[in-house]
């Protein structure tokens, strides 16, 4: 039996929002530790992009845009659900700015570039801001919204599709490892 069977694809992506939620709250302290004076720890900042861009993007947006917003496109979606469904959109595109910004400004201050230290806490800033408010967004209005346009076998082959999703998600992350090694490897 599958731990954390979900009833229905909106349950998988709302247990995912919990776990995303616990990890930006773990970035809320980091970055009032930073602004405290506290040095940049950037195996935590690594370990926070890596998440962000597998986890939350990847994998959790992955679903909802590969999946769900792309099965919405041939619902009769009301003119308020068309909008909310492309400002989801925006949103995941900004949340993959503000990691870039992050990843950036991390790099730089390596370099000893410290005043990039503040571009950096605006970009960890701005996504402890960001995913509260997109992840209630969706939970309270996106998904019970749009669910209505399934009936059960239309949601149970969701969720199927959302299971399949999830067990690519494992060996394209590691696949990417390994090909990262591949090349740093033949570059020295």
């Amino acid at each position: 039996m599958r731990k954390h069977m979900c009833l229905k694809p909106r349950g998988c992506l709302m247990i995912e929002h919990r776990l995303i939620e616990r990890a930006i709250e773990i970035l809320a302290v980091e970055r009032d530790r930073l602004k405290a004076g506290g040095t940049l720890d950037p195996v935590f900042i690594d370990k926070m992009v890596d998440f962000i861009r597998t986890y939350a993007d990847r994998t959790h947006h992955g679903k909802e845009e590969d999946i769900l917003f792309e099965s919405l496109e041939s619902k009769d979606l009301s003119q308020e659900e068309k909008d909310l469904m492309r400002e989801l959109i925006d949103e995941h595109k900004y949340g993959r700015k503000l990691t870039e910004q992050l990843v950036r400004s991390k790099e730089a201050v390596l370099e000893g570039d410290k005043a990039q230290l503040e571009s950096l806490l605006d970009a960890v800033n701005k996504l402890v801001e960001f995913y509260p408010e997109h992840i209630r967004k969706e939970d309270e209005r996106f998904f019970p919204d749009t669910e209505r346009h399934y009936d059960k076998e239309e949601l149970d082959a969701m969720l199927r599709e959302f299971y399949d999703f999830d067990m690519q998600m494992i060996h394209e992350k590691y696949r990417k490892t390994v090909e990262s090694i591949e090349e740093e490897k033949e570059s020295v």
